[in-house]
Order: C-alpha cells, then sequence, then structure tokens
C-alpha cells in the first residue's frame, strides 16, 4: 500500500472545505425546503437534494482561504448551519402561513374537524388542502430553480464564514413571523367576513323568531358558504402566497426599518 505524503493529503483536501461549508448551509436549507424538506420525503433523497444543490452551487460562489486551524473551520461549520436555519425557517414559515389561514377558515365555518389528522401534523382538511395545492403550485412554478438562485444570492448577503449579529437576525426573526400571521391571516379573510356575516343574521333572526331553532337551519349554510368560498376563492389564494413567497426569494431580507 503506498502511503501520500502529509503535504499532497492537505492540498487535496483544502479544496474540499468549501464544499463542504456548501453543503452545511445547502443541507440545512433543504430539511424543511417547501416540497424537497417534507416529513413524506425520505432522508437519503434529501441527502441526494441536498447534493445536486452544492454541485450547482458551488462553482458560482468565491471560495474563502481557509486556515487549517481547528477553531476556523468549527467557526466555520457553526456559522454555516446557523445562516442555513435562519434561511429555511424564514421559508418555511410561509408553509406555515397556509396551514394557519386553513385553521382560520375552517374554526370560521365550522370546518374544522373534518378530516382534522389527515396531514402530519394535526390540521384541518382546509389547511391541509391549500398546503398540499400551494407547494404543488410552487414546484409548477419552479421553485428549485428559484431556490438554487436563492442559495446563490445568499453567499452575497450573508458571506461565507461571516456569522450575522445576533441583533439583526433576532429581529429578522420576528419580521418573518409576524409577516407570516399576517398573510396568514390575510388569506382567510373572506372566510372571517362571511363567519361575521353568518353570525350577525343568526342573532336577529334568534331575536326576531325564539322559537326557531336557527343553529340547525343555519349550519348547512355555513358549511356551504364556506365550501363554496374555499372553491372559488382558493386560486386568488394561492396567487397571493405565490406571489409573497417568491418575492421572499427576491428579496429574503426585507424592509429592516
Amino acid at each position: 500500500m503506498i502511503a501520500l505524503p502529509p503535504e499532497l493529503l492537505t492540498r487535496l483536501a483544502e479544496p474540499l472545505w468549501p464544499a463542504f461549508a456548501v453543503f452545511l448551509r445547502v443541507s440545512a436549507l433543504v430539511s424543511l425546503l417547501p416540497a424537497f424538506g417534507e416529513r413524506s420525503i425520505p432522508t437519503r433523497m434529501k441527502l441526494g437534494i441536498s447534493v445536486a444543490f452544492t454541485l450547482i452551487i458551488f462553482p458560482t460562489i468565491q471560495h474563502l482561504d481557509l486556515s487549517p486551524s481547528l477553531w476556523t473551520l468549527g467557526r466555520l461549520v457553526g456559522t454555516e448551519i446557523l445562516i442555513g436555519l435562519a434561511l429555511r425557517t424564514g421559508l418555511r414559515l410561509f408553509v406555515l402561513a397556509l396551514q394557519t389561514a386553513g385553521s382560520i377558515a375552517a374554526q370560521s365555518t365550522s370546518l374544522s374537524q373534518l378530516l382534522g389528522a389527515a396531514a402530519a401534523d394535526p390540521v384541518p382538511a382546509m389547511g391541509y388542502l391549500l398546503t398540499i395545492a400551494g407547494v404543488t403550485l410552487a414546484v409548477i412554478m419552479g421553485l428549485h430553480v428559484r431556490a438554487a438562485q436563492f442559495l446563490i444570492q445568499s453567499y452575497a448577503l450573508f458571506p461565507m464564514g461571516l456569522a450575522p449579529s445576533a441583533p439583526d437576525l433576532s429581529h429578522w426573526g420576528v419580521q418573518q413571523i409576524s409577516r407570516s400571521f399576517v398573510l396568514a391571516f390575510s388569506l382567510a379573510t373572506p372566510f372571517v367576513i362571511a363567519s361575521l356575516i353568518y353570525n350577525l343574521a343568526l342573532g336577529v333572526i334568534n331575536r326576531a323568531m325564539p322559537q326557531l331553532m336557527v343553529a340547525f337551519v343555519g349550519a348547512p349554510a355555513i358549511t356551504f358558504a364556506g365550501l363554496f368560498l374555499l372553491f372559488a376563492g382558493a386560486p386568488l389564494i394561492l396567487s397571493v402566497w405565490s406571489d409573497a413567497l417568491f418575492a421572499f426569494f427576491m428579496n429574503p431580507i426585507g424592509d429592516q426599518r
């Protein structure tokens, strides 16, 4: 067996560290990326997707000259994983926004218990349907291309080996969570308005005719109204959601004021 000189091994390993650093950021993001990071996707497939994204992104970025010290490599590993986790959290919040919007819509239209455990997370059928439709729409519109561009752009925003400051990262995280809930409530607004009108009308009828069991008469009406709003409003809901998702791909930092 031929033993290689230590100098040759060091030279062979030097180009692999930047590729490994890229893989760390990519794999942290892919683990919860919409469509590619779902629970139903096997771990080996996620690993293959991460390697494929790494091979695409690695030639496009500026490589970092690393010293072989343990502290430098450890800091690089921690920084890249932190950035990848932050970016994947921002993307995953868009899926949670669809689930939250579906939950709000189902609660408003008395459909929250219908097939409530169909997904891996216990969400109502409306939330599950909107999530599947939204993820499918994102894939059809080129989610993999946008994700690759997003990862390449992330190295301009967060250079390799340079960790973001804690105040900026915490402010950005709070802003993304707030935006997610605003988006979820905006998507569910038609269902909330319909529920408000229904309950007001039910109260007026109950006051005018106390002997009538208005709940039995009104329950089919609100169920039909909820299903009709879902059928008629799903294209608009998914269009607004996809626009917000791809706007985040283009500008993940957003307005930091």
